[in-house]
């Protein structure tokens, strides 16, 4: 067994995998995933196979995240998924990890001393399409969309989210400027079934909903995706339009959570980066 850094190629192999587990992930996210931390991705090799794969991003000098634990079927029950775990944290250092783990794996990262802060729900629904009251966010826009991210999170997190806010053929993020100042903000990016929201950032239920009716009309937009925490003001926008909850996840750390200062209705970009 050979535990390793992938590629960036390789890095688009795992997401097919995670595909196949049904994470549904973005058409194009391994660009900007990759961008976050060239050497944050890790896998184990068998008999020149890939075998299993995760990602141990360093955002900060204080923090870094935890994503993309998968270890193939055919492989599982052999101790390869656990030795590129402990491989792979040592690339956060000293730094606080956190995670966004399933309901089947919370235990086991309990055992490895993550803590759990709080829980985040995925809904499903439909949204109309249309972008009247936003705009396409432009170049000028990242000082303050970086700010506004680096408040929610806790942390500068400036190359992951820089590549996450610039729009592509299959991600675009949609703004609501006022007199230049930029008052919410959400990311659309085209998945493998339907789209995703995330990060979203607004102050009022009012922005919130122009938000999500910001759907660019190039995306097939059905059906539509949102991680919101449970309970939250954006769950109850969300249950109101029609959607409902398909899958759980815990936010969970290694170390001091950041102190993070999300705005009221608040999604975050994925749960592989956090």
């Amino acid at each position: 067994m050979i535990l390793r850094n992938m590629t960036v190629a390789e890095l688009e192999t795992c997401l097919t995998w995670a595909r196949d587990e049904g994470w549904n992930p973005g058409v194009e996210d391994a660009p900007a995933f990759f961008a976050a931390d060239p050497d944050g991705f890790f896998v184990a090799e068998v008999n020149g196979e890939m075998a299993a794969c995760i990602s141990v991003v360093n955002q900060c000098e204080t923090q870094s995240f935890l994503g993309l634990y998968i270890c193939r079927p055919e492989w599982r029950g052999r101790g390869i998924g656990y030795a590129l775990w402990q491989h792979a944290l040592k690339h956060a250092g000293s730094r606080t990890v956190g995670l966004d783990g399933v309901p089947d794996q919370q235990d086991n990262y309990r055992r490895s001393d993550f803590e759990g802060s709080g829980q985040t729900v995925r809904f499903q629904g439909a949204l109309g399409q249309g972008t009247q009251g936003t705009r396409r966010a432009a170049p000028d826009d990242m000082a303050q969309l970086l700010t506004l991210d680096t408040r929610a999170a806790g942390y500068a997190r400036t190359a992951y989210a820089s590549a996450w806010f610039e729009s592509t053929d299959t991600r675009e993020t949609r703004v609501i400027d006022r007199e230049g100042r930029i008052e919410g903000f959400a990311t659309f990016r085209q998945c493998h079934d339907g789209i995703k929201i995330g990060a979203l950032q607004a102050n009022t239920e009012t922005d919130a909903r122009l938000l999500l009716q910001s759907v660019p009309v190039r995306f097939d937009s059905t059906p539509c995706f949102v991680d919101t925490a449970t309970g939250s003001a954006l769950a109850h926008v969300l249950e109101r339009s029609g959607f409902a909850p398909v899958f759980s996840t815990a936010r969970m750390y290694r170390g001091t959570a950041p102190n993070a200062k999300a705005p009221l209705y608040f999604a975050p970009t994925t749960l592989e980066l956090g």
